[in-house]
């Protein structure tokens, strides 16, 4: 009687056994006999008559190694049954303190709201965090922006430069225009303070929000380099265009200083944004160790900078004219929303993607840095009701940004 190898033994314990019961003609065969049940170690379960093929010309241990790699790939794919297969259990994957911190950026909708409804209800919970804040507040955004930004994004969004004209337009072209004119309305309709239309224009004049690149990410994760290139372009341009804008819309009324709003955006914008793709390019490990926790504190960062305006101006907002203020402020964002929508279908009819460009030129033409309008208004401006806008829009403009995103989702589902 032959003798069976312990990795022969192996296979005999397999369910499947993958062996045939009738070899192929002209092999020789060699029937192993019954054995004890106990006759080796490794096996419990292996009793009666068993066929298996010996092929001579064949060395052992290649054979071994063959009917073990059988067996071994019968256990890894789990193709057994029985008490072997229940046995076998893989192992789950847990999610990582990292994952968990990456995914911060997902619960920012109900920070947005949650911020909102706090700042409303206790005020003191955000007052400590002044304006002398807003500049480093909105600094680190942009670092954050630039730190998760290389030069290859650029570039395979600038192949399609039509898009990028249409959002510039919005930003710089629709929005500034509608501002011109709910400001208008602000005073002349509605007789509010001047310095209440002032802060409408100047939440027109200001560059895209960080905050429409994520909501694109949401809806159309393929645009998110786009949304960003746009957001970018628009951010980098404001040191000239939203001085510019705001002496022609504004300046008439309300003093303007054009010199200390450049020195302003260098620093707050182009400054945090070039250091961040810097050490992105120069140190790459030490920005994968510190980019887990940019969402957390970001996440954290903006809900100081949308709760501390309406506590700090709550007064205001809460006054008999903020509930005007709250319409003007919805309505100008209502509208640039819908206007970029339905001039983005119209530019864009013949694209294959147009519905998501749509979705995308929307939330560039309807949500801005409205905290950059605020710093700005706070810094450059004596009035104290000309931040009143921006604060609100804030919030305004995040909700319904958010809002859409809930909306365009569920629909694509």
């Amino acid at each position: 009687m032959s003798i069976i190898t312990p990795v022969e033994t192996l296979i005999l314990r397999s369910p499947r056994r993958f062996l045939p019961r009738h070899p192929p003609v002209g092999l020789p065969i060699h029937r192993a006999a019954a054995f004890p049940r106990n006759s080796f170690s490794i096996s419990s379960s292996v009793s009666c008559s068993v066929d298996f093929l010996r092929v001579d010309p064949v060395p052992r241990d290649a054979r071994s190694r063959f009917l073990w790699h059988i067996y071994a790939s019968e256990k890894i794919s789990g193709v057994g049954s029985g008490e072997e297969a229940d046995s076998i259990e893989m192992p789950e994957k847990k999610a990582s303190l990292v994952d968990v911190l990456k995914q911060a950026n997902s619960i920012l909708p109900h920070v947005v709201l949650g911020s909102t409804i706090l700042a409303l209800l206790y005020p003191p919970s955000f007052t400590w965090f002044t304006s002398r804040y807003f500049v480093p507040a909105l600094g680190f955004l942009m670092f954050a922006v630039g730190i998760n930004s290389n030069e290859k994004d650029f570039l395979e969004a600038f192949k399609r430069p039509d898009a990028i004209f249409a959002g510039y337009v919005g930003q710089y072209v629709i929005k500034p225009l509608l501002g011109y004119i709910f400001g208008i309305m602000a005073v002349s309709i509605f007789h509010l303070p001047t310095p209440i239309g002032a802060g409408i224009m100047l939440v027109s004049c200001v560059s895209g929000a960080q905050l429409s690149n994520y909501a694109t990410f949401l809806t159309d994760p393929s645009l998110a380099p786009l949304s960003i290139v746009m957001t970018s372009l628009s951010t980098a341009t404001a040191v000239l265009v939203t001085p510019m804008l705001s002496v022609f819309l504004i300046g008439k009324r309300l003093p303007v200083d054009v010199k200390g709003m450049i020195s302003s955006i260098l620093q707050v914008v182009i400054a945090p944004i070039a250091a961040g793709l810097l050490l992105n390019r120069l140190f790459p490990r030490l920005c994968n160790a510190i980019r887990p926790f940019l969402p957390v504190l970001s996440v954290l960062d903006t809900a100081c900078c949308i709760g501390a305006p309406l506590a700090l101006n709550i007064n205001s907002v809460m006054s008999p004219f903020g509930a005007t203020i709250l319409f003007l402020v919805t309505a100008f964002h209502l509208t640039a929303f819908i206007a970029g929508y339905f001039l983005t279908g119209y530019a864009f009819s013949k694209a294959p993607d147009v519905k998501a460009l749509q979705r995308m030129l929307s939330y560039e033409t309807g949500m801005q840095s409205s905290l950059l309008a605020l710093a700005l208004a706070t810094k450059f401006f004596q009035d104290p009701l000309v931040g009143v806008p921006p604060a609100i829009s804030t919030v305004v403009m995040s909700l319904m940004g958010f809002t859409l995103v809930m909306l365009w989702t569920s629909r694509k589902e």
